[in-house]
């Protein structure tokens, strides 16, 4: 247990800046964060780490402080039009932070098209040591286990990797026999994954589904997720990030401290229950 990495995402305390997520992430008793270097949504309020030099030499200074390790970077979409190339930039930043571990989100219906573009991306990556990860969602063009796999295979790249999150894990129904077979295939395809629980039947809105999953998580073991079969599915100690968003508890006002050490302690509780 004392191995067990432990990530605190973006997406629990997005209202942060990075510096400031990084002390709570500090102070709340986590060795890593991930950064989220591209709005995930247009929408999203969000830290312009990439073409803010001074943000990022606090932020730098911030993780010198603390110790605290960077280890996702966050997120980038393959769409129809995307030029991998143009994406140089933001891999330079990750590894000027030290990020191993990128997340990507298969947004183009052309999945000949989307194999090609993460066989490139992971090329762009490999010198900086980054390994792209294919994070499966049930509203995109990746939308399950099943498809992430094929595309990460077809890809057939050294770094290619799989981003298992619980939430999208369960909304998209994807099998834990399917997981296990993968990972003892391939287990150096799963590197990270995302905890957190979900709670109620699978809506059959997508709508729905998409509000909750970036509002409306449950602490692990607060939900019905599967979250020992998961984990028992995933590699041994893999390193676990905690993106857990819940607006509700931000508008009563817990803290973004409060909430970042719940999210640990429940997983700590989850792991030790195993």
């Amino acid at each position: 247990m004392s191995d067990q990495v432990f990530s605190l995402a973006a997406l629990t305390v997005l209202e942060l800046s990075p510096p400031d997520m990084v002390d709570v992430a500090a102070r709340a008793g986590y060795s890593h964060v991930g950064l989220r270097l591209e709005p995930a949504t247009p929408e999203e309020h969000h830290f312009p780490l990439v073409a803010d030099a001074q943000l990022r030499r606090q932020t730098r200074q911030r993780l010198s402080d603390t110790g605290i390790k960077v280890l996702d970077i966050e997120i980038l979409r393959l769409k129809p039009q995307t030029q991998v190339m143009e994406f140089r930039q933001i891999l330079e930043v990750g590894a000027e932070f030290g990020a191993s571990e990128l997340l990507v989100a298969g947004n183009d219906p052309d999945e000949a098209r989307l194999s090609d573009n993460f066989a490139a991306l992971c090329d762009l990556a490999g010198p900086y040591g980054i390994y792209p990860h294919l994070e499966f969602m049930p509203w995109t063009d990746a939308r399950d286990l099943t498809q992430a796999l094929r595309i990460v295979e077809q890809a057939g790249r050294r770094n290619a990797s799989v981003l298992i999150d619980a939430f999208h894990f369960n909304r998209s129904g994807s099998s834990l026999a399917e997981l296990a077979a993968a990972t003892a295939e391939a287990p150096q395809r799963f590197r990270y994954a995302q905890l957190c629980d979900v709670a109620g039947p699978r809506p059959d809105d997508m709508a729905e589904t998409l509000r909750q999953a970036r509002n409306e998580r449950r602490f692990p073991g607060d939900g019905d997720c599967d979250l020992h079969g998961l984990l028992n599915a995933l590699p041994a100690q893999i390193p676990l990030s905690l993106e857990i968003p819940t607006r509700q508890l931000l508008e009563q006002g817990v803290s973004a401290y409060d909430r970042a050490k719940l999210a640990l302690d429940k997983a700590r509780q989850v792991l030790h229950n195993r």
